[in-house]
């Protein structure tokens, strides 16, 4: 189910209802957010429902068998076998045909011609996510920095947890999990603070990212008629359409959330703002990178040791966090290339450099930070290029003709309207950068403040009627 879709708007109010109007019973609570994301995620292919419910039980029992016993070897066991069902249904649905294809073309080659006919597999939308968020539950259990739960049916709830199951944020269960045992009580500041918040995500996916998303697939689907400048373009184009749809995601998901007393992690942080790549990542898919932070680039000795290895696990942690949103050669090389962004200031030590809200204080930043923003921004839409191409060749032949004579040419494809309203959006971002989100609202007493917040509201809700793209158009990163 699609959050930009009639049935969605049918489906919330329902469910908001019936959950507030079981108020005085938590399980009861539990229960039907349990059966509402079963609904949500069958409503899209109800036969990937049974992966979800025995990745569940899997991790479920788990937890529970690393619990009940002190003895090292068994837990690791456990562990490992919690790794490998997990990893092993990703790996099948995800990566099968990638390693098939790879395998064949090894041979090839070599000289040696060998014939494998590739599995048809449908890709579960959001198995990278939930697999990734039960994961976590097992390892911190391993850890001994959670104890196993003995609901079930809270656990079910927390692993399928309709508003982040398909693309996040990648709940820890150290944070989620818990809030499915206290009482929630309905808090109308919050919900209004919810309603806020997917409004503004609407507004990222609708109006920005889907208003994007055609004249990217214009200009990537025909990119040898182009020139350099207008293949520049659709790169800088891409990497708002990305922006909007995932950071849009994640802004409805935290909303949703919010709607039913639940708090989820912040996902993005205004990261096109950001004055380094360090930076950058800190405040781009932040639930993802600080996965792969805790659970596989310290456990490797982090930025400690020899700088071999060092560097070994800074191309590692970016290369697995590419290949990990698909099985294509193209995310490697994106991943790999952020590696190469982000290695210099790791080795210089400067990688924390950036730790506070850019131009703190001030309404426009200084030109060392303007500087630093543009150098950043480029660098990240070059790497977009092999994100969004088909594959390497497609990737290079962009990349060799912006950087021909040609980008100095007028776009062939220049849409004035769009790129007004997102100077417009960037605007209302920079503006309100030290908030959560770009619409939050801030308590103040002075009229013309509160004036302006409703114009900006008005705004917001009329693009949304105006300016989307009059269709249901999937978000990005269901595919990964």
């Amino acid at each position: 189910m699609l959050f930009n879709s009639i049935d969605f708007a049918i489906f919330l109010p329902i469910v908001f209802l019936l959950y507030w109007l079981l108020k005085q019973d938590l399980k009861a609570q539990n229960v039907l957010i349990f059966l509402a994301s079963y609904i949500f995620y069958g409503w899209w292919d109800w036969r990937f429902l049974s992966l979800i419910l025995f990745s569940t039980i899997v991790d479920y029992s788990i937890g529970r068998f690393m619990m009940s016993t002190e003895h090292a070897r068994k837990r690791k066991q456990l562990l490992l076998l919690s790794v490998f069902v997990n990893l092993g249904i990703l790996a099948f649905f995800k990566y099968f045909n990638f390693f098939l294809d790879n395998f064949v073309g090894a041979f090839s080659f070599f000289g040696s011609d060998i014939s494998i006919q590739s599995v048809s597999i449908i890709l579960p939308v959001g198995i990278s996510f939930y697999t990734f968020q039960t994961l976590s539950y097992t390892i911190d259990i391993y850890r001994k920095q959670l104890d196993a739960t003995r609901d079930f049916i809270a656990f079910s709830a927390f692993v399928s947890f309709f508003p982040q199951l398909v693309a996040g944020p990648i709940e820890r269960a150290k944070n989620l999990l818990p809030q499915f045992y206290v009482t929630r009580v309905f808090n109308k500041a919050k919900a209004m603070d919810g309603l806020r918040q997917m409004l503004w995500g609407f507004f990222k996916k609708m109006v920005i990212a889907d208003n994007c998303a055609i004249y990217v697939n214009q200009i990537f689907g025909d990119s040898s008629e182009y020139s350099g400048s207008t293949l520049f373009l659709g790169a800088l184009l891409f990497a708002f359409q990305i922006y909007g749809d995932f950071s849009g995601y994640s802004d409805i998901a935290i909303g949703t959330a919010r709607l039913f007393g639940f708090d989820l992690m912040k996902n993005f942080n205004f990261p096109y703002f950001s004055r380094d790549i360090a930076e950058f990542w800190r405040r781009w898919h932040i639930s993802l990178s600080t996965w792969f932070r805790d659970y596989l680039y310290i456990p490797l000795g982090g930025s400690r040791g020899k700088q071999s290895k060092v560097i070994r696990n800074v191309f590692l942690i970016f290369i697995v966090s590419g290949f990990w949103h698909g099985a294509n050669w193209t995310f490697i090389i994106w991943g790999a290339l952020n590696a190469l962004y982000f290695l210099p200031l790791l080795l210089r030590q400067r990688n924390r450099k950036y730790t506070d809200t850019i131009a703190e204080g001030r309404y426009f930043p200084n030109l060392r930070e303007l500087f630093g923003v543009l150098i950043t921004f480029s660098l990240t839409v070059l790497a977009w290029v092999f994100f969004r191409a088909d594959n390497l060749t497609h990737a290079m032949s962009i990349l060799l003709e912006i950087c021909s004579y040609s980008i100095w040419s007028i776009p062939e494809v220049l849409p004035l309207g769009l790129l007004v309203l997102i100077a417009v959006f960037m605007m209302i971002e920079w503006f309100h950068r030290h908030r959560a989100y770009g619409l939050e609202y801030a308590q103040t007493n002075h009229w013309w403040l509160k004036f302006s917040d409703k114009l900006l509201l008005s705004f917001v809700f009329w693009s949304i009627v105006v300016w989307n793209a009059n269709q249901e158009v999937e978000f990005i990163y269901f595919q990964f």
